[in-house]
């Protein structure tokens, strides 16, 4: 069981849609989670059912909040909603083969990575932290925060994977590690 501590948040990252098991490119595009997705919501919900969260921080998009609905229910609160943990928006390569996705570069039409790191950076910054968290967005929302708070490579993480962030006991470094990753 995962206890959170002062400053601690937890990151949930949707579940799995039909972009996400053909291996497509969705960002804003606003898709509703798959069956596999909706069966991994309810896995999470499961998991975090025990772990002091009062608080949960959803990102606009349907895949999201449909995540975020088992959890909410489960716990007994309320989703908020932060546009700003929206998933990057990849103009002309959305819905493409995510074998063509260059983060660096900005695809016609589409978010300038400094842009979106700046819009996630803003919305996190704004999430109250004193209270136990649960973060429900994105992986590239989940890139850009760990672009924030932690040195090291970055680990994409799988539908319904659940992060545990902590603030190092010194230094401004975070610490962060999977605790939850759904059945297939």
């Amino acid at each position: 069981m995962v206890t959170l501590r002062s400053g601690a948040f937890l990151f949930l990252r949707h579940g799995q849609t039909a972009a996400n098991a053909q291996d497509i490119i969705c960002g804003s595009t606003d898709l509703p989670l798959n069956e596999s997705g909706i069966a991994q919501a309810r896995q999470a919900a499961a998991f975090l059912k025990h772990t002091g969260v009062q608080q949960i921080v959803v990102s606009p998009l349907k895949r999201a909040q449909q995540t975020a609905q088992p959890v909410a229910k489960a716990l007994g609160l309320r989703i908020q909603i932060s546009e700003g943990l929206a998933e990057r928006n990849w103009g002309v390569w959305e819905g493409q083969p995510r074998s063509i996705l260059r983060r660096e570069e900005t695809p016609p039409k589409g978010e300038a990575l400094q842009a979106f790191n700046e819009r996630t950076e803003a919305a996190f910054s704004a999430i109250d932290l004193d209270l136990p968290t649960l973060i429900v967005a994105h992986s590239g929302t989940d890139r850009a925060i760990h672009r924030l708070l932690a040195d090291g490579p970055h680990i994409r993480m799988a539908n319904a994977a659940i992060r545990l962030w902590e603030p190092a006991m010194q230094g401004t470094q975070w610490n962060c590690h999977e605790c939850f990753k759904p059945e297939r």
